[in-house]
């Protein structure tokens, strides 16, 4: 698997797909692991413990990713972050392969690439988890490290994801996630989108497509499959 610097042929397909909460479910609750160790990690920088979660909280309004708005005004170290935050999720224990999904992805009759607003390292233990991490000719995730890293919905998450895979077209781009917001701006991007939610789209162009899981994603977009 790449992260990078591939070029797709002219007239080819690619399929973009979420992560977290998309191919799994977020009955899992790892959002809410999560939540609970970038609480513990403001608390242990100093932030004030009665407003942490406030705190937070405005960073992903404002920032996309709380970890942009703790790196703008708390100078965050991010090797730190990682660490204490996605390195310390009990992944393993809580996601398990899923057979299902790996062979949905394989039947589908795209190139595949892995667009997530996680880290390296996390995206990647995820789609480990799911055996399903052999699948995808890359990833593109969020470089904390970098300054002013892009991040779904901002449209040059978007650009990036296509110049990393090397898509040429937004017309033969195609992509699932689980955020109306993100659907919302691939939508409008041009790409071709599938909002992954029991929870139907609050408005018609949040999404082109819908479905309640990942899964079935054959029964909205059968021409990929055949």
């Amino acid at each position: 698997m790449t992260v990078g610097g591939l070029d797709s042929a002219p007239g080819e397909r690619i399929f973009f797909f979420d992560i977290d909460n998309c191919l799994y479910s977020p009955e899992l609750c790892v959002h809410l692991l999560i939540k609970e160790r970038i609480y513990e990690f403001g608390r242990g920088i100093g932030m004030d413990a009665a407003t942490v979660v406030e705190t937070c909280t405005s960073y992903y309004k404002d920032y996309g990713l709380t970890v942009r708005g703790l790196i703008n005004h708390h100078g965050v170290d991010v090797a730190a972050f990682n660490d204490k935050v996605d390195g310390s999720l009990p992944l393993e224990s809580v996601i398990k392969p899923d057979p299902a999904l790996r062979e949905m992805i394989l039947s589908i009759k795209t190139r595949r690439w892995a667009f997530t607003n996680a880290g390296f390292e996390h995206a990647s233990r995820v789609l480990k988890c799911l055996q399903v991490d052999d699948l995808f000719e890359g990833i593109t995730y969020c470089d904390y490290a970098e300054p002013d890293f892009p991040c779904k919905p901002e449209r040059r998450a978007y650009e990036k994801a296509m110049k990393e895979s090397g898509a040429k077209d937004v017309r033969l781009c195609y992509f699932a996630d689980d955020s109306a917001s993100n659907v919302e701006a691939a939508t409008e991007f041009g790409w071709t989108s599938v909002l992954v939610s029991k929870q139907p789209p609050v408005a018609s162009k949040a999404a082109d497509l819908h479905i309640k899981t990942i899964h079935d994603l054959p029964l909205v977009l059968p021409q990929l499959f055949t």
